[in-house]
């Protein structure tokens, strides 16, 4: 089992920065186990998409749309990664959720954090 703490969000102006942290505890929550750790976000009445996303190896992928501007990084020793917002846009504005896929015995599954609020206004 993997549970995840957010932290971060909030309201910033369009062009500023935000950082967000996400903490993974639980029986699964090891470097060996944490295969990936990522966010998503959702914004009202769209569906929930990708921001980026960080592998155990060390390997990130980004949507198009944050690329150059928001950063992943992952602390495999406390089991955190973050994110580095900058150059936000309005459109930027969603619901993150912190995201895991860790095995699970022979298996794996997927931990979701609650969400934080991110705003950017215009």
């Amino acid at each position: 089992q993997v549970q995840l703490t957010e932290s971060g969000g909030g309201l910033v102006q369009a062009g500023g920065s935000l950082s967000l942290s996400c903490a993974a505890s639980g029986s699964s929550a090891s470097y060996n186990a944490l295969i990936a750790m990522g966010w998503y976000r959702q914004a009202p009445g769209k569906q929930r998409e990708l921001v980026a996303r960080s592998t155990r190896g060390g390997n990130t992928d980004y949507a198009d749309s944050v690329k150059g501007r928001f950063t992943i990084s992952r602390d495999n020793a406390m089991n955190t990664v973050y994110l580095q917002m900058n150059s936000l846009k309005p459109e930027d504005t969603a619901v993150y959720y912190c995201n895991a896929q860790y095995y699970s015995g022979t298996t794996h599954d997927v931990a979701w954090g609650r969400g934080t609020q991110v705003t950017v206004s215009s």
